[in-house]
């Protein structure tokens, strides 16, 4: 095995071609249909369209190189909003138009609203960003994968950083009563109980959208907590924060991968200095990472990518090469490849395991330092 790991590495560095028959085998027969499902509009399109972007580069790229196995990719680009009752929508038209596999969708509640429909019709279905631990953990969903670690880890990491390293003592932890940051914050409430290191002082949902949360902001002052944890997105981590920082409450603010990005400090502004977040590990070492960062500046006017954007192409890289290696769109073959090949990617060389989670990827705990998220040590 490590002499066959090795060898897809050197092919990374030789090119991006690595994963894709280049010899044609075999006629061009049928398009195979790639869709991206995700926030394309709205509050959270910065974590929709660099996924789009993504698969934008390697469809673009394999298909400049004959396709799979000399059949060409088609995109089939589907806007969610995030929304569950959307999301149902985006995958009945995906199917309909006859899709082969889905890049998406990118929040956990659309994500689990869309997933029984691609199930029923045997699409296999992989996530850069969608985290909540049932998606893979319930055994609900075969036909689902993700680049991204679950939310449990991401958690633990959370509380980890604010008892070992911060020393915080009372934790206020919120969350904004969804899929996603309910889920991470049950997990981070219970992992402080469990710990015995710290006191959850208050627990409590938020609404999302909400213009002023100055009551729940009131209430974290009140239960004397010396730091927060939050599960949810940066629209709703924004507010918070800015609203906290302007009552001089200055207690550390820890949250997710829902936060940590340059959206969340374009709002906030001063008021993002200090805030910290989790989010996948930092890969831009990687030389598939640097070809593929390099690729969309150059094809999107020099702009940086955006959050999940490298998870999002090695979502892309991992679904072609499954239908590459299985030599057919067929749901059974593809869901094998991808369960037993390695395929080398901006995050590293990865497969998934038995219940669809990519083996070897992580989260790091970043914090906003001069307008920017700098990765923090832990030691």
């Amino acid at each position: 095995m490590r002499k066959r790991r090795s060898s897809f590495w050197v092919m990374a560095l030789v090119s991006l071609t690595l994963i894709f028959g280049i010899s044609g085998q075999g006629a061009a027969e049928d398009t195979i249909k790639l869709g991206v499902a995700g926030a394309h509009s709205g509050d959270l399109a910065s974590y929709g369209i660099p996924s789009v972007r993504a698969a934008e580069l390697v469809v673009d790229h394999v298909n400049s190189m004959n396709g799979i196995n000399g059949n060409k990719v088609e995109l089939l680009v589907e806007d969610d909003v995030c929304k569950p009752e959307i999301a149902t929508n985006t995958a009945t038209k995906l199917v309909s138009e006859g899709v082969n596999a889905v890049l998406g969708h990118i929040c956990s509640g659309a994500t689990k609203a869309a997933l029984g429909i691609y199930k029923d019709k045997k699409v296999v279905t992989m996530s850069p960003s969608a985290t909540n631990p049932a998606l893979t953990q319930s055994g609900d969903y075969p036909n689902f994968f993700r680049t991204i670690a679950s939310d449990d880890a991401q958690a633990r990491l959370e509380v980890d950083f604010a008892t070992d390293v911060l020393n915080l003592k009372k934790l206020a932890v919120l969350h904004d009563k969804g899929d996603y940051g309910k889920g991470l914050a049950e997990f981070a409430k219970q992992f402080l109980e469990e710990g015995g290191k710290a006191e959850v002082v208050l627990y409590e949902g938020i609404t999302p959208g909400a213009v002023d949360y100055s009551a729940v902001v009131q209430k974290i002052k009140r239960s004397d907590a010396d730091g927060v944890i939050f599960g949810g997105y940066h629209p709703e981590a924004s507010k918070i924060v800015m609203q906290m920082r302007k009552k001089k409450m200055e207690i550390p603010f820890i949250s997710d991968d829902g936060v940590k990005d340059d959206t969340f400090i374009k709002v906030a502004g001063k008021y993002a200095e200090g805030v910290y977040a989790t989010g996948p590990r930092d890969t831009s070492k990687n030389p598939i990472a640097k070809a593929a960062i390099a690729a969309h500046k150059e094809k999107y006017n020099g702009e940086d990518p955006g959050a999940f954007f490298l998870n999002a192409y090695a979502a892309a890289l991992a679904i072609l090469n499954a239908i590459e290696k299985a030599g057919t769109t067929d749901y059974d073959a593809v869901e094998k490849a991808l369960r037993t090949e390695f395929v080398a990617t901006p995050l590293g060389i990865i497969r998934f395991d038995e219940k669809g989670d990519a083996i070897g990827i992580g989260f790091s705990m970043y914090q906003v330092q001069n307008g920017n998220y700098a990765e923090v040590a832990l030691d």
